[in-house]
């Protein structure tokens, strides 16, 4: 879910450091998680159980479509919502950063579902899997982050690298924590905001464009239903609160791949096979989108 999500969507981070019996003083925060992986406990960016699944560190499997070469000179910049190493730095994902209308955390831990498959986790799987599926078609694929930092990046430097590249898109992958019995993906698309630094009267129109080609080819790739708790079922949701939308010059879009905290929905996204769906999905809605 995004870091700046609705509170009825988001676990507190002092519910994180409580989860992972941290101290108070937070100098044994540490102390207690596995240096490589997620903390333990019951909350978000909890430890994965032995049977979770983890990010796949190796090549995806091959695309289910003939490689081509239609996207060749197109950049698409691929932004895996959280960072692994978030909860290990409170301090640093809890400092405000400007979004325009207001002042937001730099990142949040992300959700994580009830056996401990972390959305950071998750992210970076679908991410991996999209990138390959991208580029066999010749997009040039940036990401914001590789898990290859301690923690972030922040909101705000996650919209200035995709409008550095000046990207032809970018996609924001997330997973929502929402309330058990919510179900389905959706896509959250820029409101028209203009305040401060944020200006997106230029690109509402294309992220709308792309947000609803990548709703109708995920829902297609996947089998899975649009959201029945927000969208009217259109698996489209207007947002202005969210500092990686507000703060981009360039089309842009969230994508919540489904509710973590749903126990049907979890197992969706715990499976392999259908993580490789999503991310067929969402590469099938890019590349109809950049095709025109």
């Amino acid at each position: 879910m995004p870091n700046d999500h609705r509170k009825t969507a988001r676990r507190p981070l002092a519910l994180v450091l409580a989860a992972t019996g941290c101290c108070a003083a937070l100098a044994g925060c540490g102390a207690s998680a596995d240096p490589a992986g997620p903390p333990s406990g019951k909350g978000p960016e909890q430890s994965a159980t032995r049977s979770a699944p983890q990010p796949s560190r190796t090549p995806s499997t091959a695309p289910s479509v003939p490689e081509n070469r239609s996207l060749a000179g197109r950049t698409v910049v691929v932004d895996p919502g959280h960072n692994p190493g978030n909860f290990r730095h409170p301090e640093e994902i809890d400092r405000k950063v400007n979004i325009g209308t207001n002042r937001k955390e730099c990142d949040t831990t992300g959700t994580s579902t009830n056996d401990g498959y972390t959305e950071a986790s998750f992210t970076l799987d679908v991410s991996h899997r999209l990138r390959d599926l991208l580029t066999a078609r010749g997009a040039k694929v940036v990401f914001t982050h590789d898990a290859d930092r301690p923690w972030g990046p922040c909101i705000d430097e996650r919209a200035r690298i995709g409008n550095e590249a000046r990207a032809d898109a970018v996609v924001s992958v997330h997973a929502d924590g929402s309330a058990a019995g919510h179900r389905g993906f959706h896509v959250i698309l820029p409101a028209r905001v203009r305040e401060g630094a944020a200006d997106t009267a230029k690109i509402v129109g294309p992220s709308r464009e792309l947000g609803e080609r990548i709703a109708d080819r995920f829902a297609r790739a996947t089998g899975t239903a649009p959201a029945n708790y927000l969208g009217g079922g259109t698996g489209l949701d207007v947002r202005d609160d969210l500092g990686g939308l507000n703060l981009s010059t360039v089309p842009k879009v969230f994508v919540e791949c489904g509710n973590m905290r749903d126990p049907k929905d979890a197992q969706l996204l715990a499976s392999a096979v259908w993580r490789q769906k999503a991310a067929q999905g969402i590469a099938d809605g890019i590349a109809t989108y950049l095709r025109g």
